[in-house]
């Protein structure tokens, strides 16, 4: 199926960050950008702490709300940038007082509560670097993570600690302190938070920071199923800033929520930095996903902009439309989403449903930041991963039989065709770029080739310089000489009423090499059973031809990634009986229960 172009609308294009694309493009640089930045005083360097909270004291925004958080049981708690100022340099002073210094690593384990913020923050003011975890991990993955990433100090709960890290504490001796949030009595070996902030001074000056000083380090899987450490740096946040107002529309005055857990890096990068060092007001949810409780925080909190998963989308479309229009969205402005693909119904249906355009956009935990992405005052082409951003140069490359960029003699050949596919690259130099794989320097090169940095991911460039992804190279299907991107068959599943959502993986197959399989999930009133099995084979065939899939399995509970992902390494592993690898970060989704609107998964992007 053919999706017509979703133009732009009058509501979105005014006063849009970016109204001429082209323009844009062609006058940006990031040099010119970095006047943006207020820089530590004094010229001492940048630090993203300094520009996410300090920048503002002396401005009218220093009394305006940086973090409203909505509690479990629906409690709001709010803090100014005058109040995260203070509550980050203690934090600072906490760190320092226990001698943990420049470059140390500080891990978090905690939900998305206060006390989280103000640990990211007050780590990276004291300019040691920020680890974050998720709250969900078991303790095998957490020790894995603090033992790859030379953990000093990790900040969580009592309860985590108690349920996830004293069994593991004696086999992580670089492990020197653990800071427990609230006021209670610590137990043996930890520390308590609440009294170190007690007792910690208001005041602390932040220590000259070069822009290339480690800030963060995030722990991606991908998908080889081993835990990564991908390095970013102090100069991040220039990207975060940039791409924020491009790609997101943030403006200064904005409520914005991103439905992400700031363990995964959207939550970091646009659930804390980008939202604080522009100035607005970052709406924070504990709790567990639910239908309506969403479309509660969107109302209640008045929020304007919306960044979720297209797997948090997905489930709000099985509930129909009857429970968004139960709300006031009526401050609702513009609706991004990250974390895989957005297949183009999903997309339409916001605009049926919301009144307003889901926009899609790709980026990578390398990234670091949006690097194409569909914006406010543009035309969105449903399916479509968008344009390069300002700043950005994107291209795709030729390919080998492997899916990945052919590189001879170091050299890559760039597809000027449009339509043909390849791996999409890009060229280094944006700010947010990874620095390194913790103590992977070889893997870290073979990132790169012939001036670009290589996604692993296949897409095509239409003749409108809009992007398509189509695989992960390591996704890609072979089957009787057809190369076949999951994606594409995932969407077209998905245009079948019955269908909430899929996975597809390619099922060894000894005369066509690959048969194309698809795991199902339906949606409520549709009972899986051979007849409707032939239904959507029949569906697919007349849809896709030869690369459709030959053998179709419904499962209502598909593992996802708490970045949104269907997991098709987990799915081909599961199939074929293989090793699952790590599977940390696994969502065990709760089935849907047809005509209730009960509580999936924690769906968090991106």
């Amino acid at each position: 199926m053919t999706w017509d172009p979703i133009p732009k609308s009058r509501q979105q294009a005014d006063g849009a960050n970016l109204t001429d694309y082209e323009r844009e493009r062609r006058e940006f640089s990031w040099r010119a950008a970095r006047r943006s930045l207020r820089g530590l005083p004094g010229g001492r360097g940048l630090n993203i702490a300094y520009e996410a909270v300090d920048r503002h004291l002396d401005t009218p925004r220093c009394d305006q709300v940086a973090l409203r958080c909505v509690g479990r049981d629906g409690t709001v708690t709010e803090l100014t940038y005058r109040d995260m100022h203070l509550a980050t340099n203690r934090f600072a002073g906490v760190l320092r007082g226990l001698g943990v210094g420049r470059g140390e690593r500080v891990f978090t384990l905690l939900g998305r509560v206060p006390d989280l913020y103000i640990a990211v923050l007050g780590t990276l003011k004291n300019l040691s670097v920020l680890s974050p975890l998720f709250s969900a991990f078991g303790p095998e993955p957490i020790r894995e993570r603090l033992r790859l990433g030379d953990g000093r100090v990790l900040v969580t709960t009592p309860e985590l600690y108690t349920r996830k890290i004293a069994a593991i504490r004696e086999s992580l001796p670089g492990l020197k302190h653990v800071l427990l949030t609230g006021r209670g009595p610590a137990p043996e070996g930890t520390l308590s938070l609440g009294e170190l902030m007690a007792g910690a001074p208001a005041g602390f000056e932040i220590a000259p920071t070069d822009p290339e000083d480690m800030a963060l380090l995030h722990f991606t899987s991908g998908t080889t199923g081993r835990p990564k450490g991908v390095v970013h740096v102090h100069e991040a946040v220039l990207a975060h800033r940039v791409t924020a107002a491009y790609a997101l529309d943030l403006r200064p005055s904005d409520v914005f929520w991103c439905t992400a857990d700031p363990g995964w890096v959207t939550g970091m990068s646009y659930g804390v930095i980008a939202p604080l060092s522009l100035g607005l007001t970052l709406v924070t949810d504990a709790g567990e996903f639910d239908a309506r409780r969403w479309y509660r925080v969107l109302q209640d909190q008045r929020v304007n902009v919306w960044y979720t998963s297209p797997t948090a989308l997905r489930m709000l479309m099985r509930h129909g439309g009857a429970p968004a229009g139960e709300y006031d969205l009526s401050e609702l402005r513009f609706v991004a989403s990250v974390g895989e693909p957005l297949n183009p119904e999903v997309a339409v249906w916001g605009l049926h449903t919301l009144g307003l355009p889901v926009h899609d956009n790709w980026w990578q935990t390398e990234t670091g930041a949006i690097m194409i992405g569909n914006f406010a005052a543009t035309d969105i082409k449903p399916g479509s991963m968008g344009r390069p951003l300002p700043g950005i140069a994107a291209a795709v490359l030729e390919r080998g039989e492997d899916g990945r960029a052919r590189v001879v003699d170091g050299h890559v050949r760039v597809i000027e065709e449009p339509g043909v596919e390849g791996e999409l690259a890009l060229r280094p130099g944006w700010p947010s770029m990874f620095r390194g794989y913790l103590n992977e320097p070889e893997r870290y090169a073979n990132a790169f080739a012939g001036g670009w940095y290589l996604s692993g991911d296949i897409a095509r460039e239409d003749e409108d310089g809009y992007f398509w992804f189509v695989a992960r190279a390591d996704d890609v299907i072979k089957s009787a000489g057809h190369l076949i991107g999951p994606f594409e068959v995932e969407s077209v599943l998905m245009e079948h009423p019955a269908v909430a959502e899929a996975g597809v993986i390619g099922k060894p197959d000894p005369m066509a090499g690959e048969l194309v399989k698809a795991f199902v999930t339906l949606n409520p009133g549709f009972e899986p059973g051979d007849g409707l099995r032939l239904e959507l084979i029949a569906f697919g065939r007349r849809r896709l031809g030869a690369v459709a899939p030959k053998e179709i399995t419904f499962d209502q509970s598909l593992p996802h990634t708490r970045s949104g992902k269907v997991m098709r390494r987990l799915l081909r592993a599961r199939e074929l009986g293989l090793p699952e690898g790590d599977t940390s970060t696994v969502e065990h989704p709760v089935p849907m229960v047809p005509g209730r609107l009960k509580p999936l998964a924690s769906p968090e992007p991106p």
